[in-house]
């Protein structure tokens, strides 16, 4: 080391040279050294007195922790460890949600359905439907309760102040429940600032809570309440594995329907918050929000049970260290604890799940998807009330027997919405049955605003239809959803004791067009003048047993006989009588007694002719899909089953006919032999190029006949249906301008398959025009643009309206051009801005659009809202009938599914004669009607 290297000496004497002066500086150091080692030692003890824990007092404990704050901890031990109870029903004065002020109600003369059977029946027996009865009688209602349910109250014996309602005979059930919906917080019409039924920022979101998101202004409760719901499980969507808390509510809302207030803590239907509720979903709908390759998942399905197991397992840790503090507290006193309880809020509902304080419904569609989630809950112990959509748990009921509890979860099913995903795609309408033959639970649900909750009602009577004993398919969207919500002793009965939510119906419930006249939630009605329609007094349902006999693969017959017909609904064929329908090679050759042609039948085959018994036959033609996909889709969503978006390429249905798939199937099996289709613009609802027509029963379009017509209607769709593209006014711009192009023309364009070759047809009146649109305000922009071009032409455009959401507000305009319309949705309620001003029906309105369009004179048709509505358009006709006020006749409503499509495009209809007719057992435009036999112009007939 170098000399600059080395530090200075350092020493107190190194200035120093006298032996004195230093002498006098090393005493001067002693002291120095002394002083300061006496103030180290001082600093020391202050050090060591300062780190020592304070003495207990009355606020801090020995460990330095908050008393009060370690006591409020020991508190929530106690409330971690209490398990919620079903609340109550009987041995209440009143109900929790009663508010003063509010008179009693007194219902005289309703047939009421209790909701159980009679005291004394077996449950063996009560599973088969025994001791379940419609029973004469009035219904006291008072402080929000059903109070007495009994034959001839006297007036004595209630309130003075009770209001008296006649019922008339009427049904009276409990109202209805509805266990998965997204009212007010995916509210209605669709906005995207009211949009809030899923929160996309993570996959695992069990900390989240519905109730945070309710509009409680939404209409759309004021319109499910009119369909006789009461009560419906508002849950978050499922974009998330984990999609948080739900909440319980009734469909009141404000002081017009009896409340104090207008808020979503009122809504509740247990203001005490007996249980929580939570909403978990596997597949597809995670998958596809999340899942990005390389980026983000879950992308698969093993992803998102890792997601699942691992989101299990921390709120499982918590839960243990929570114990783990509880326990030693409540052994060595809560003062000697050194630490708090541990809490986070992240975990918090998650754990409460593992404790058994929440009720969890799951979305899962799949085998592997119900299998990985019971095997969840075996993992870390806890319970699934029920899976939701659930399409494939009819397959797999042992699976569902497996779940941890020892109580299989319920399914909470539509009745027949399938196809719109793979994961929905095997599925089968006859679950409900299936499910419930196997001892397990069935609930119809709406998923709101998926199918309108308004008709929920007719889930349930779909349910009977396709072979649930009318007790199951009542009970499913009353009692069993109640049981399931934990609110069986309070919600889903009509009898003492119970929460005073009834509806009375103008015909039996799962009749077909059934609307409630008076709904009453908490004791109190809902509408103040609600309007009745004008119906006839019908019988109530007979349970029909014959039901339950699924016969889903036909018999194949060239020649057979139908006995026992009696009735004919079709103007094709005439008889001086009924009683056989003779068919040879497919065709109908004699109706009535039949004797001679069969004998000379039989004689020149040399054989007997097969012969079908029915009890109250119907003979009808066949039933005609328009608007949906069919022929061009199998899967919704599945891009390689589909003939895909033609966005702005003009093209022919005819050209993409994919056809021998599962909705053409089951198409032809519900009667529907014939589609008109057209090409997709965005999106299910949307269409734009020419419509074909075709028959569903086909194999290929080389088929001698498949293809009926070649091109039906030019097609466009106008309004907010895709996003990004043109404004509504460009659009219709655009088409003003296309086919004022096609009337200059002074010869065909050269290519006959063109847009402007088939716009000339459109201009010249050969070719319809189909537009598909909503609001009232584009429909009276495209009759201006009608005008113009007929006043260039100096003819007429043939126009159709398809949608027609607001058409009643343009009805006599409508009329007053000629102008078609095709409903589609049949119903609608208001799902979209341009539908706002739609009709919803009684008890809210005065009519749907359907009645306001007859009454104006428009030839008008019903359409398929999806492609799954094929098992339902006779029951739409059936609506249609029982709800018009007489407006038509039984051949007029089935001519809304048929032959009015046909009148209104022009086109020639595959007829009756040529072997297109239905044979069905039960009136067609009845719920308990069956579709017995189809011929679909093939030579043959199939036999169920």
């Amino acid at each position: 080391m170098d000399a600059k290297d080395v530090p200075p000496a350092y020493s107190p004497f190194a200035q120093g040279s006298s032996w004195r002066r230093g002498r006098v500086r090393k005493s001067r150091a002693f002291r120095v050294v002394g002083i300061t080692f006496l103030a180290f030692i001082a600093f020391a003890q202050w050090r060591q007195l300062s780190s020592a824990p304070a003495p207990p007092s009355a606020d801090i404990t020995v460990n330095g922790l908050s008393l009060k704050r370690l006591q409020e901890d020991l508190v929530t031990c106690n409330k971690l460890r209490k398990k919620p109870e079903d609340p109550i029903g009987p041995g209440r004065d009143r109900n929790a949600r009663y508010i003063d002020g509010h008179a009693p109600t007194l219902i005289k003369n309703a047939t009421v359905w209790v909701g159980e059977p009679v005291k004394g029946t077996s449950a063996e027996n009560a599973r088969k439907g025994k001791g379940y009865r419609w029973i004469v009688s009035d219904v006291y209602l008072k402080h929000g309760l059903i109070k007495r349910v009994e034959q001839s109250i006297a007036l004595s014996s209630v309130a003075k102040d009770a209001v008296v309602y006649d019922a008339k005979g009427r049904p009276l059930t409990t109202g209805i429940i509805d266990m998965h919906s997204h009212a007010a917080v995916g509210s209605l019409p669709f906005l995207e600032g009211n949009e809030d039924s899923n929160e996309a920022s993570a996959d695992i979101t069990p900390f989240l809570r519905s109730i945070d998101g309710m509009q409680v202004d939404d209409h759309q409760i004021q319109v499910i309440k009119s369909g006789g719901v009461t009560t419906s499980l508002i849950l978050p969507g499922s974009a998330n594995n984990m999609g948080g808390e739900a909440y319980v509510i009734k469909h009141a809302v404000g002081k017009p329907d009896g409340r104090n207030e207008t808020s979503a803590a009122d809504l509740l239907a247990d203001p005490d918050r007996n249980w929580r509720f939570m909403k978990m979903a596997c597949g597809e709908n995670p998958k596809r929000v999340y899942g990005r390759f390389g980026e983000q998942g879950p992308a698969s399905r093993m992803g998102e049970s890792w997601e699942f197991r691992h989101a299990f397992e921390q709120a499982t840790r918590i839960v243990r260290e929570q114990d783990d503090w509880c326990d030693a507290a409540a052994a060595g006193g809560v003062e000697n604890a050194k630490g708090y309880l541990p809490q986070e809020i992240r975990w918090e509902s998650l754990g409460a799940l593992l404790r058994d304080q929440v009720r969890l419904n799951t979305h899962c569609y799949t085998i592997p998807d119900l299998e990985a989630f019971v095997d969840h809950t075996n993992e870390f112990k806890f319970k699934v009330r029920a899976f939701h959509h659930a399409h494939q748990t009819y397959l797999v009921p042992e699976i569902l027997k497996r779940a941890y509890g020892g109580e299989p979860p319920a399914s909470a099913l539509f009745a027949d919405h399938m196809w719109y995903k793979a994961e929905a795609y095997v599925a089968s309408e006859y679950a409900g049955k299936i499910l419930y033959d196997n001892g397990l639970t069935t609930v119809y649900v709406s998923d709101n605003p998926v199918i309108n909750a308004q008709h929920l009602i007719f889930e349930a009577a779909r349910g009977y239809r396709y072979g649930l004993p009318y007790h199951v398919a009542l009970a499913a969207v009353t009692t069993a959803p109640a049981e399931r919500l934990g609110f069986g002793k309070r919600l889903g009965k009509v009898k003492p004791g119970f929460d005073a939510d009834v509806v009375v119906w103008d015909s039996d419930p799962l009749s077909v067009g059934a609307t409630p006249v008076q709904v009453w939630i908490d004791g109190t009605a809902q509408f103040e003048n609600p309007v009745m329609l004008d119906k006839p007094k019908t019988k109530l349902i007979v349970p029909d047993e014959t039901l339950a006999e699924i016969v889903e693969e036909p018999t194949l017959l060239e020649d057979v006989i139908f006995a026992g017909v009696s009735n004919i609904l079709t103007a094709e064929v005439t008889s001086e009588g009924t009683g056989k329908v003779l068919v040879s090679k497919g065709k109908i050759t004699c109706v009535g007694a039949c004797e001679e042609e069969v004998k000379a039948m039989e004689s020149a085959s040399k054989s007997k002719i097969p012969v079908v018994n029915l009890r109250n036959g119907h003979l009808t033609g066949s039933f005609t899909g328009f608007g949906g996909t069919l022929g061009l889709n199998s899967i919704d969503a599945e891009a390689t089953t589909d003939n895909g978006d033609d966005g702005d390429v003009f093209s022919r249905a005819e050209d993409g006919l994919q056809l021998d798939d599962k909705k053409l199937h089951v198409s032809y099996r519900y009667g529907v032999t014939k589609a008109i289709s057209a090409p997709k613009f965005s999106g299910q609802s949307t269409h734009h190029g020419t419509s074909t027509g075709f028959l569903t029963g086909a194999t290929t379009v080389l088929e001698d006949g498949t293809v009926f017509a070649n091109d039906v209607a030019v097609h466009y769709s106008i309004g907010h249906f895709g996003r990004g593209g043109p404004t509504v006014s460009a659009y219709i711009g655009g088409i003003r301008r296309k086919l004022l192009d096609a009337a200059a023309l002074k010869q065909a364009p050269s290519d006959p398959y063109s847009e402007s070759a088939y716009l000339q047809r459109v201009v010249n009146g050969s070719l319809p025009l189909a537009v598909i649109v909503h609001s009232a305000d584009i429909i009276a922009a495209i009759l201006k643009v009608k005008a113009a071009v007929d006043a260039v032409t100096k003819s007429s455009i043939r126009l159709v309206i398809v949608g027609g959401g607001e058409a009643n507000v343009v009805a006599g305009e409508l009329a007053a051009a000629k102008v078609a319309v095709i409903l589609l949705p049949f119903l609608s309620y208001r799902l979209t801005w341009e539908e706002r001003r739609a009709l919803t029906g009684a008890p809210l309105t005065n009519g749907t659009n359907i009645d306001t369009l007859i009454d104006a004179g428009v030839d008008v048709a019903i359409g398929m809202e999806g492609d799954y509505t094929v098992r339902t358009l006779g029951l739409s006709a059936g609506v249609a009938f029982k709800n018009g006020g007489g407006r038509l006749t039984e051949k007029e409503a089935l001519g809304l599914v048929s032959g009015n499509l046909y009148k209104i495009f022009g086109i020639e209809e595959p007829s009756v004669k040529e072997g297109h007719f239905l044979i069905h057992e039960g009136n067609p435009l009845e719920i308990g009607s069956r579709v017995k036999a189809v011929a679909g112009g093939q030579g043959q007939v199939s036999v169920f």
